[in-house]
């Protein structure tokens, strides 16, 4: 599976998908976890593909993706994000208001063609447009 992770963070979850057999395509907007994760997986063997833009746009370069996942809270699954999925791709996102958001899963089911489902109620970090600077 080719998949995109929004929100590289420590790194560990693209080291887990990796290990699993994905080939992993990370974006991450804070400078120093960039940098730091990008030498991790280095020195560690891990061929994973990391960015330091913003999560927002996504990978259209390397699109499509089977898999996208966002580590951190939306209002609403942008656009750009789901036009960068496969058919039959999905996309996995906690969606809401700061302090509550409801785990989704948008399942591409054709060019122009989007199912929802919703997973229970959580609280994650927000996601931030642009990039962080040092």
């Amino acid at each position: 599976m080719k998949v995109l992770e929004i929100g590289t963070g420590s790194g560990y979850q693209a080291c887990i998908l990796y290990e699993m057999g994905a080939k992993v395509f990370s974006v991450e907007r804070q400078f120093n976890l960039y940098k730091k994760v990008k030498l991790f997986f280095e020195k560690y063997g891990y061929n994973i593909k990391v960015f330091f833009k913003d999560g927002y746009e996504g990978l259209p370069t390397y699109s499509p993706f089977d898999r996208i996942l966002i580590t951190a809270a939306v209002h609403e699954i942008p656009e750009m994000l789901k036009h960068q999925m496969k058919v039959g791709g999905i996309l996995v996102a906690p969606v809401g208001k700061a302090g509550h958001q409801v785990m989704t899963r948008i399942i591409k089911e054709s060019e122009e063609q989007f199912r929802e489902e919703s997973h229970g109620g959580f609280v994650f970090v927000p996601m931030l447009p642009g990039k962080a600077e040092d």
